[in-house]
């Protein structure tokens, strides 16, 4: 089982159908801006590039804690008592195979960009490093892997795994949509977030997702058309560009119609061996050697040092450090900032049934690893050639960064094949951050989603197309710079939202402490009085079939929780008696729902479970005897994995006794 099957007797869910408010406010607010970075191109870049020094001079100290803040927060939660709490009910299993999670993991947190700024950025380090190293020296030349992996490194994942585990506990754990407004709900009330707050929380995500997916797009492009150029004899124009926009979105549209399940799982996995196979041909064509050392103290300096990079500001390196600081650190926490609402909302949908810890530590060190691998190998790569003569490299690093990596492929044997290779790992990244990102903004803007579930199909398109005419628009406008500084200031403002997630986090994981504690208290087992031991062995050993079941769930389960009812309602406690049945009449489910007003409620479900049986008790060969069916206990958490059938009607009262004591020890603790 997946989900609760009692799910189905809630009260009657809000129709699937767009949100209004998010989707008209958001597409006004992104028409706007990007109308004004096109109109007004020089203006814009003025005014934003003002605005990035500022929230970098006024609050770098800011960035610089709040991040550590945020993968502290992460690390502490997957190390802690909590970190065995499921993303889902308790009896769920994981939607995804592991190393499936880890391709999809990769793919949406780091996509493009690796290309883009493999041998590009540690390049820039050695050649152009902060203003405490000389360029091109041997310190300079140490410090460049280090400093990259604080860019792309634990502080970016960290952001994520905050993002990711906290809407993914309030959609699964505590039933809610999958949207960033359900988090908030501890800190601002049901109220609130269903109505104006929610929407505009929820709109503003929208709009960093749209500005941030068109500047990725926007990299994407010059990527693709510079490995097309290098390969093919493309020329570098805006109408090859504009060709490989139209085909990634239609590409990425029909993934979309397809799911999570499908397409973007398959395009995921192919990213993840094509670029792991790319990466080991650099490693063994290369000096395979100096690459393992290096990278064996890279990762070492890298941890040696991180404590002391995260909260290092520059401060005494007068104006050369704080411009470093600006374009460089600072820039990479806001723009993981900037994007956490995209990458958290996806990686959140792919990873229902992981626990806190599978979730924190697989989020936060597997892409790590790879990231480690891929910028060690080919930054050092890069460097080796530039330090023994190849100036061109250094030079193409720094002016035109996406073709780098085809330059560096040129000093290799093969060159033409890693080239090729280069140009289809780098179209199919940016297939995968077109259809992922189309699927989390058509969830975005809908309302009435449950979650476990995507927006419409034709919602999906329209979003996969939305950024594809976008993107086009600032190709040919050249505001990609603008628009990427105005998802880099938005990151300010969700900066203070992660914050309140953390606080809403806490606040939740504590009650689950509560709960468990409240679970703790000891009452008498309803089956151990030994006077029916008898009985007790019978039912042991008897597997029922539905119908058997069905008349045990009418005759026994019914009628104790008619009586438990009628005893509440006249303690005068809102209660609701909910009975599932299907077409032959039978029932295959019932649901006891206590109010407490503003506080939990009680919900007690005994459903109609369909179970293997051991194989040792299977006496024919027959499809139907290989199952039988139990009453099973469910409660807000999900199922206790434990069977009523044979109970009497007295032991069932009891358990719904007990269960209910363990709720109220579990609201006092909370007090």
């Amino acid at each position: 089982m997946n989900s609760s099957p009692s799910g189905d007797m809630e009260e009657t869910p809000e129709v699937l159908s767009v949100n209004k408010t998010v989707f008209i406010g958001s597409a006004i607010v992104s028409i706007l801006l990007i109308f004004w970075t096109i109109a007004f191109p020089t203006y814009s870049e003025n005014l934003l590039s003002t605005a990035m020094t500022w929230v970098s001079d006024g609050f770098g100290w800011y960035y610089m804690l709040v991040v550590a803040a945020y993968s502290i927060f992460s690390l502490f939660v997957g190390m802690s008592r909590y970190g065995d709490i499921k993303l889902g009910q308790d009896h769920e299993k994981a939607q995804f195979p592991f190393l499936t999670w880890a391709a999809m993991l990769f793919s949406a947190g780091i996509g493009i960009d690796l290309l883009f700024f493999g041998a590009s950025e540690p390049l820039m380090h050695y050649l152009t490093p902060h203003s405490g190293l000389t360029p091109e020296s041997a310190q300079a030349m140490r410090e460049a892997l280090p400093q990259t992996f604080l860019h792309w490194g634990l502080h970016g994942w960290g952001i994520y795994a905050l993002i990711g585990m906290t809407l993914a506990y309030f959609a699964y754990r505590k039933n809610m949509p999958l949207a960033l407004r359900s988090a908030l709900t501890p800190i601002f009330g049901e109220r609130l977030v269903k109505g104006w707050l929610g929407d505009s929380v929820d709109t503003f995500g929208v709009v960093c997702t749209l500005m941030g997916i068109a500047t990725s797009l926007g990299i994407g492009v010059l990527q693709a058309n510079a490995g097309l150029t290098h390969v093919f004899g493309l020329p570098d124009s805006k109408t090859v560009q504009s060709v490989i926009i139209i085909l990634v979105v239609v590409a990425a549209g029909l993934s979309a119609m397809t799911g999570v399940e499908k397409g973007v799982r398959r395009l995921s996995e192919f990213n993840m061996i094509t670029a792991t196979m790319l990466l080991i041909a650099i490693l063994l064509l290369g000096n395979t050697t100096h690459l393992l050392n290096a990278f064996t103290q890279n990762v070492g300096d890298y941890f040696q040092t991180v404590v002391a990079k995260t909260f290092d500001v520059y401060a005494y390196e007068g104006a050369a450090g704080a411009e470093w600081k600006s374009w460089w650190t600072i820039f990479f926490w806001a723009w993981w900032v900037a994007w956490a609402p995209f990458v958290g909302l996806f990686i959140a949908r792919i990873s229902r049934g992981r626990t806190l810890r599978e979730f924190v530590f697989g989020v936060m060190f597997i892409p790590l690893g790879f990231i480690f691998a891929w910028f060690s190998i080919f930054g050092n790569s890069a460097i080796d050639f530039v330090a023994n003569g190849a100036t061109e490299l250094g030079e193409i690093a720094i002016n035109n960064a996406p073709m780098g990596m085809f330059a560096l492929f040129e000093h290799y044997a093969f060159s033409s094949i890693l080239s090729f290779a280069g140009v289809i790992i780098g179209l199919v990244f940016f297939i995968t951050s077109a259809d992922s990102g189309a699927l989390v903004l058509a969830n975005l803007s809908s309302r009435g989603l449950t979650s476990d579930a995507d927006a419409p199909v034709w919602l999906r398109l329209f979003w996969a197309a939305a950024t594809g005419l976008i993107t086009l628009g600032l190709l040919f406008a050249g505001g990609f710079t603008s628009l990427q500084s105005v998802s880099v200031i938005a990151g300010l403002p969700f900066s203070v939202i992660l914050v309140m997630y953390m606080i809403a986090m806490w606040k939740s994981l504590k009650e689950e402490g509560n709960k468990r504690k409240a679970n703790a208290v000891d009452t008498a087992n309803v089956l151990n009085n030994g006077k029916s031991w008898k009985a007790r062995l019978q039912r042991i050993v008897s597997f029922p079939n539905k119908k058997q079941v069905q008349r045990f769930l009418d005759n026994v389960v019914l009628s104790a929780m008619q009586e438990v009812e009628s005893e509440l309602n006249t303690e005068g406690l809102s209660t609701q008696l909910i009975e599932r049945t299907v077409q032959d009449g039978g029932f295959e489910g019932l649901r006891l729902k206590v109010g407490h007003g503003t506080e939990d409620d009680f919900i007690y479900d005994v459903c109609l479970v369909r179970a293997e049986r051991p194989n040792f008790t299977l006496a024919t060969s027959s499809k139907q005897a290989e199952y039988y069916y139990r009453a099973e206990v469910f409660l807000n958490e999900g199922s206790q994995e434990y069977d009523l059938v044979g109970y009497t009607k007295e032991q069932v009262l009891v358990d719904i006794l007990n269960q209910y004591e363990r709720h109220m020890q579990y609201l006092h603790l909370g007090r």
